[in-house]
């Protein structure tokens, strides 16, 4: 089975970025980013509407990565102590070697190659440091431009679920995306 130790946390830093800790510094940002219409969009989970909501969210993340269960960095930019994004693992199946990934972006940075470069690190750190078997992500079918960062870095679209998800009073379609280790290029 797989034993994982994110402590102390894992900085990633790219050539642009530093993926960090999550921590009450954060809270606005991260408000600002779980209450953006734009950025929820495709994220099937409800809008943050208090700042309540999001301290709870961090308790969660630091729960989760305290015992080992899961860690999300937060994405800023070299030198710049805002929070533009987040991006980890939120689901780890220990005895499986397997991952999934999430991600999201404050819409001002869209384009930039920002979510390309964070989830490079990401999953280089899955594969080299968490020696992960395979990392997999699971999007709605009609966020397009998250299934174009997945194809880019590799993944492949392994199923398309006919409503699986209930959110919202309706039942949702997901798409899973996946990238095996044995078929990881580094970059």
């Amino acid at each position: 089975m797989l034993e994982l130790n994110f402590h102390p946390f894992p900085i990633l830093e790219t050539q642009r970025l530093l993926l960090k800790q999550i921590t009450s510094i954060d809270t606005r940002d991260l408000f600002a980013l779980r209450s953006n219409m734009k950025v929820m969009k495709f994220v099937k989970r409800p809008i943050a509407k208090s700042i309540d909501e999001i301290n709870e969210l961090l308790q969660k993340i630091n729960t989760n990565w305290q015992n080992n269960n899961g860690n999300q960095w937060g994405i800023t930019i070299k030198n710049s102590p805002q929070l533009i994004g987040v991006i980890g693992y939120h689901r780890i199946e220990k005895e499986h070697y397997r991952a999934e990934i999430g991600y999201m972006l404050n819409d001002d940075y869209w384009n930039k190659g920002i979510t390309n470069e964070a989830i490079q690190a990401v999953i280089h750190y899955g594969f080299m440091q968490m020696k992960l078997h395979s990392i997999e992500a699971h999007i709605d079918p009609d966020n397009f431009i998250s299934s174009k960062v997945l194809l880019k870095q590799g993944f492949i679209k392994e199923a398309y679920l006919k409503e699986n998800f209930f959110f919202n009073g309706e039942f949702l379609d997901t798409e899973i995306y996946s990238l095996l280790k044995s078929n990881y290029q580094l970059k």
